[in-house]
């Protein structure tokens, strides 16, 4: 049974498009390459695909329409970047280095940003952002 096919029995005609883009990423290469190029595990690939994943469900949503789509949103201070550009400068924002005048400025944005998630509360959903 092909990935897709998996996805399609688990999630119905209600499949998003996201998760039709992970399972042709997996038949395409391979599961365990589709999770290496997300940056998570293949058993999360596996339960996502399986409608089972219990956890962040948003945040595979964000990974997969960030690099598997190439998805862009504005962003406040550079324009228009890829999610995955996004979700990278996000990341580094978490904590302050004064490495150079990007960095300095990229840390005032992203912690001003609605998008910029914080691990421990999630307060604002990304499909109420863009709207």
């Amino acid at each position: 049974m092909s990935a897709l096919e998996k996805a399609r029995s688990a999630w119905g005609e209600d499949m998003p498009n996201w998760v039709r883009a992970l399972a042709e990423e997996c038949d395409r290469s391979s599961q365990n390459k589709a999770a290496d190029r997300i940056g998570r595990s293949p058993s999360l690939v596996s339960n996502v695909l399986a409608a089972k994943y219990a956890g962040d469900m948003a945040a595979v949503e964000d990974l997969v329409r960030g690099i598997l789509l190439s998805e862009t949103l504005a962003c406040p201070a550079l324009g228009e970047i890829g999610k995955k550009d996004c979700r990278d400068w996000r990341t580094k924002a978490r904590e302050f280095r004064n490495v150079n005048t990007l960095y300095v400025q990229m840390f005032r944005a992203c912690n001003r940003c609605p998008r910029h998630r914080d691990t421990t509360t999630e307060t604002t959903s990304e499909k109420e952002i863009d709207q």
